[in-house]
């Protein structure tokens, strides 16, 4: 049933922002996100490589892509998946070789697309060089380049680590190493030490690197946690707001520190304004646009956009930090996410960068995330193709630099519940459960075999990220064309029933086809890139509506987020909505792709519609 058409309200100056934007080549780029290992494999070992990517750049430039971003392909050990580097200057084997790289980026240049790198430079691997000299004795040249301290003892002289700061991957942010008497500072897992930025030594070690990729022909970087390089001073303990837990999470003592914004003018000043580039940084913990705004404005001479984590953060459970953050790298707590907060978390971003002079990144899902058609759509079999459509819409009808994840363009959806934990291999997912297991055999005294775990699988299923990294279904072929081996992770089990890239290439109405025909749209018609940003219907329950203007040009964007029909009146007084024409709709029949003829619309189900 159709709920009662709501008129707009007097339009208010808060859902009003105007822009005058200058142009970038990496403004209006959409940039895929490619996930090396589970990307296409083209030798048969079961993980993805350099020659797979190349196999697949003619289906990423038909597809529309203008830059490839790959997740680290450096040597690692892969406690954390690659994020964990032990030479930022080799290609692990497991990828290929830097010939290969050399390949690949002469046919991404070839086919007019630009390459970025992921940065990794908080941490390294504790198999890196560096850190091998630094544990090696307290007086090795490179001691300082990690963050090394002593010992505390409690009134029992029972060794304590340093501070009670809780790692991101759950447990003690410290390591003790036995050899040297002290431990060492690791935000993520043990493997992964963080070095020591306040060291000019490692930063001048971290330029030159990133020189190495830049002269060899890399267009730009992704850079991981970049927020998190500079720590508070003296590295104190983190508030109580757990009192039952031993570690308490840290992120207002390494979020956003006290000298981050001093390292990356002096990065941009020594590396970056150098070279014809891109950057976008990665800001988890931080809600606050005053703060996202420091690292991207232009006069600051920074990055040029980052990764806020506001929109991720909408279904998380948790506890808060004071701007309304989460430990959102690995939170794995689900609460319902609402439309409101949704239409709010848009405006918010696309209002203050226009009001503070900035550039936004947009993304609904990557390495970390699990996927977007199963947190902010439907992925069931009747709203899956309408629903993933939908947040294409969305995506592609925001000022923002577009980041696409490898899957969201078929629609590729979290596995399903039936798997059991044996087929998760995030270290972050597997650690959250070993941890809660021991908590809840401890609070009630019985063996863990007998400890009840199966909300906590419920919540793997809606947010671990691993869903994000089940290979790329490409055919309805063995392993969904991944691969002639054996996977390195289990696909998904539907590619077989249409869920995969030759399947959807010659479908006309699918998910990859309507991906297709959204970033040929948005590349024509610049005021979905750079226009004016107006919300209308601040309070529907169903409906996320704007328009977009720019020099005479409007676009009104509608959505519905239901699986219920909607009827809403849109009839803004700065704009006649009456001579707009259908765009781009994810219903392609006669009801769909009529004009609108008159303020009233009806949208079905998840149905979204640009009119230009």
């Amino acid at each position: 049933m159709s709920q009662p058409s709501p008129s707009l309200p007097s339009e208010s100056s808060a859902f009003i922002t105007t822009f005058n934007p200058t142009k970038a080549w990496w403004k209006s780029a959409c940039i895929y996100q490619i996930y090396p290992i589970s990307f296409f494999d083209s030798n048969g070992d079961g993980i993805g490589d350099l020659q797979g990517i190349i196999a697949k750049l003619d289906y990423l430039k038909e597809l529309g892509v203008d830059v490839i971003w790959l997740s680290p392909i450096y040597r690692s050990p892969l406690a954390d998946m690659g994020y964990d580097i032990s030479d930022y200057e080799d290609i692990d084997p497991r990828f290929g070789t830097l010939q290969d790289w050399d390949e690949l980026v002469k046919g991404v240049h070839e086919r007019g697309m630009k390459l970025l790198m992921d940065l990794v430079v908080n941490h390294t691997s504790d198999e890196h060089a560096w850190f091998k000299e630094s544990r090696s004795s307290k007086t090795n040249p490179k001691r300082d380049w990690y963050i090394w301290r002593a010992p505390r003892y409690d009134e029992h002289g029972t060794r304590m680590p340093p501070n009670n700061w809780e790692s991101i991957f759950q447990g003690s942010a410290w390591e003790y190493d036995e050899a040297t008497d002290e431990y060492y500072l690791h935000l993520f897992v043990k493997e992964q030490p963080d070095l020591n930025w306040e060291n000019p030594d490692v930063r001048e070690a971290v330029y030159r690197m990133m020189r190495f990729w830049l002269d060899r022909g890399c267009d730009g970087f992704r850079m991981d946690v970049i927020n998190m390089i500079s720590k508070v001073p003296g590295l104190p303990d983190a508030p109580v707001l757990e009192p039952m837990k031993e570690f308490q999470s840290a992120s207002l003592m390494y979020a956003n520190g006290p000298r981050a914004h001093e390292f990356l003018r002096e990065m941009n000043e020594k590396v970056l304004s150098r070279y014809d580039i891109m950057t976008v940084g990665e800001t988890p913990c931080t809600h606050d646009p005053a703060q996202i705004a420091e690292y991207v404005l232009p006069q600051s001479r920074e990055l040029n956009m980052v990764f806020q984590f506001e929109l991720m953060d909408l279904d998380l459970g948790g506890p808060e930090a004071d701007d309304g953050s989460v430990e959102s790298l690995c939170a794995l707590m689900h609460k319902p996410w609402r439309l409101a907060d949704l239409r709010q978390c848009v405006a918010k971003w696309q209002g203050h960068m226009r009001a503070a002079g900035y550039w936004n990144a947009l993304y609904i899902e990557n390495h970390d995330q699990a996927r977007s058609v199963s947190r902010f759509g439907d992925d069931s079999d009747a709203w899956r193709a309408p629903s993933a459509k939908l947040l294409a819409l969305l995506q592609t009808a925001q000022s923002g630099t577009l980041f696409v994840y490898q899957g969201e363009e078929i629609g590729m959806k979290n596995f399903p519940r039936t798997w059991g934990l044996e087929e998760y291999k995030d270290v972050a997912t597997l650690n959250f459960y070993r941890e809660e297991l021991a908590r809840r055999a401890k609070a009630a005294g019985t063996p863990e075999a007998a400890v009840d775990m199966s909300d906590v699988l419920d919540g793997f299923q809606k947010k671990a990220r691993d869903h994000a990294r089940t290979p790329v279904q490409w055919s309805d072929a063995a392993h969904a064309g991944f691969t002639t081996g054996t996977p390195w992770m289990r696909v998904n089990d539907d590619y077989g029933r249409g869920w995969n890239v030759a399947a959807e290439v010659r479908d006309a109405d699918s998910v990859w086809s309507f991906w297709r025909r959204a970033l040929a749209l948005r590349r024509h018609h610049d005021v979905l890139v750079y226009g004016d940003f107006r919300l209308l219907l601040p309070d529907h329950d169903q409906v996320l509506a704007f328009t977009r203007s720019l020099h005479g040009a409007t676009a009104l964007v509608v959505l519905n987020f239901s699986d219920r029909d909607a009827a809403v009146r849109v009839d803004p007084p700065y704009v006649d909505v009456t001579k707009l024409e259908p765009a781009l709709t994810n219903y392609t029949d006669e009801e769909a792709t009529r004009p609108l003829g008159g303020h009233d619309i009806r949208l079905r189900g998840y149905e979204g519609r640009i009119y230009l």
